[in-house]
C-alpha cells in the first residue's frame, strides 16, 4: 500500500497567516478572540468572535481571481499557494494526476447573507446574478483546481466541522488507491452573521473566551479562516526529489446517529472513528504521542470526548491539546486547520497549550497540556473531529517512515 507524504502546507487563521506565523502562535498561546468588526452584531448578547485580520486578497490572488472569489475562496486560494509553494510544486500540478478535495460548511456565507439581506429589504430584483454565481459551496474546489491546473477529480465535502478531515481522508484514499500522484485538499469556511447568530440562539456560544475541558467552560467563540495540504504518492514525492513534512496514516469515519446537535453520550462514533484511523495506520493505541482534541469547550462535546480518549488508550495517557482555546472553532475549516498544527508538533516536537485553562473537571481527565507549550519527542499524532449530525471523523499523522510498512488505506 503506498505511502502518502504532507510535502507542503498553508494556512489562513486567526492568528497568522502562512505555516510559520500561525504555529508559532499557536506556541506562544495566542489568543485571537476580539469584537466582531465584520458584520453588524448590534442588539446580540454575544459580540466576540476570532476573525481573521489583515488579510489581503491581492497579495495572494490575481485581480482576476479576487473579483471572482468570494471570502471563503479567496482564503482557500491564498492557503493553496502558500502549501504549493512549500511543496515545490509550483506550476507542476497541471494535469489528471492532480486532484482537488476541499471540506466546508457553508462555503461563501456572507454571500449568501448578502443576497438574503438584498432580497429581504428591497426584493427579488436586487438579487444580484453575479453573486449568486459566487455562491456554490462546489466552488472553493473549482477555484483552486483552476488556479492549479488540476484536471482530476474535484470535489467540495460539505461534512460539516469534521469536513476537513472528510476532504483528507478522501484524498489520501485517491492517491492509495492509484487515482491521483497529487492531491489539494483541506478546507475553509468564513463566520457570517446568519452562522453567528444560530450558534448564539442554540446556547453555545462563550462571551469572550474558550475554555476547553475547563470545569467552568461556557461555550466556543466561531473563527474562520483555511487549511490546505498537499498530499503526495510517496514514487511521485521520490521521483521529483521532494521533502516530507509528515506522512498521512489511517482515518476514520463513522456517524453516531444521535442527535442533529449534540454527540452520543457514549461517544460511540468518535470512538470507532478514532479506534480505526489508530488501527489504519498500522499502530496500537500506546503508539500515540499526542491528540488533537476536537475541544469546543462546550459542556456536552468536552466531557464525552474525555470518555471516549480514556476509554480508547486507557493507561496510556497521550498529550492532548485544544487550540480553539486560541483561534475559536472554525467550523468546517477547524480540522483542516488543526491538522496543519499536527504537522507543526510534528516538525517541531513541541505541543501547543490549550490556553485559557483554570479549574479541573473531574469528568475531562485528561493529560491536558495547559498554559504553555509542551517540548516532547512526538512521533504520532491523531486529528479528532465531531460533528452536528453525528459526524465523527479523525487521521493520524506521523514523522516521515514512522509508521510501519502495513499502513492500510483510509
Amino acid at each position: 500500500m503506498t505511502r502518502v507524504y504532507v510535502s507542503g502546507v498553508g494556512v489562513v487563521s486567526p492568528v497568522g497567516l502562512g505555516f510559520r506565523p500561525y504555529f508559532d502562535a499557536l506556541v506562544e498561546g495566542r489568543c485571537a478572540a476580539s469584537e466582531v468588526e465584520n458584520f453588524d452584531v448590534r442588539g446580540m448578547e454575544r459580540t466576540v468572535a476570532c476573525e481573521v485580520k489583515g488579510f489581503r486578497p491581492r497579495d495572494f490572488l490575481t485581480a482576476a481571481e479576487a473579483r471572482r472569489a468570494g471570502r471563503c475562496s479567496q482564503f482557500t486560494l491564498a492557503a493553496t499557494r502558500m502549501a504549493v509553494e512549500m511543496a515545490g510544486l509550483e506550476g507542476k500540478l497541471s494535469g489528471g494526476r492532480t486532484s482537488v478535495v476541499l471540506g466546508t460548511t457553508m462555503g461563501e456565507a456572507n454571500l449568501l447573507g448578502e443576497l438574503e439581506h438584498a432580497w429581504i429589504h428591497d426584493g427579488e430584483s436586487a438579487v444580484a446574478p453575479a453573486k449568486l454565481a459566487r455562491y456554490g459551496t462546489g466552488l472553493l474546489s473549482i477555484h483552486v483546481a483552476r488556479a492549479v491546473g488540476a484536471e482530476g477529480f474535484v470535489q467540495s465535502l460539505p461534512a460539516a466541522c469534521a469536513a476537513g478531515n472528510y476532504a483528507i481522508s478522501f484524498a489520501a484514499d485517491l492517491i492509495r488507491s492509484g487515482r491521483a500522484d497529487v492531491v489539494v485538499t483541506g478546507a475553509a469556511e468564513v463566520i457570517e452573521r446568519l452562522q453567528y447568530a444560530g450558534f448564539a440562539r442554540l446556547g453555545a456560544m462563550a462571551p469572550a473566551r474558550v475554555q476547553p475541558f475547563d470545569l467552568n467552560r461556557r461555550g466556543l467563540l466561531l473563527g474562520e479562516g483555511a487549511g490546505v495540504l498537499v498530499l503526495e504518492s510517496e514514487a511521485h514525492l521520490v521521483r521529483r526529489g521532494g521533502v516530507p513534512l509528515a506522512e498521512v496514516g489511517g482515518a476514520g469515519i463513522a456517524c453516531d446517529a444521535h442527535h442533529i446537535t449534540r454527540p452520543h453520550p457514549e461517544g460511540e462514533g468518535s470512538f470507532v472513528a478514532m479506534r480505526d484511523a489508530i488501527v489504519r495506520s498500522g499502530l496500537r493505541p500506546d503508539q500515540v504521542d499526542h491528540v488533537n482534541a476536537h475541544g469546543t469547550a462546550t459542556p456536552a462535546n468536552d466531557e464525552v470526548e474525555s470518555k471516549v480518549l480514556n476509554e480508547l488508550f486507557g493507561a496510556h495517557r497521550p498529550l492532548v491539546t485544544s487550540i480553539k482555546s486560541m483561534i475559536g472553532h472554525c467550523m468546517g475549516a477547524a480540522s483542516a486547520i488543526e491538522a496543519i498544527a499536527c504537522i507543526g508538533t510534528l516538525v517541531d516536537q513541541v505541543v501547543p497549550p490549550t490556553m485559557n485553562f483554570e479549574t479541573p473537571d473531574p469528568h475531562c481527565d485528561l493529560n491536558l497540556v495547559t498554559g504553555r507549550a509542551m517540548r516532547a519527542k512526538v512521533d504520532v499524532v491523531v486529528n479528532n473531529s465531531l460533528a452536528f449530525g453525528g459526524y465523527d471523523a479523525a487521521v493520524t499523522f506521523a514523522r516521515p517512515n514512522v509508521l510501519p510498512e502495513v499502513g492500510a488505506a483510509a
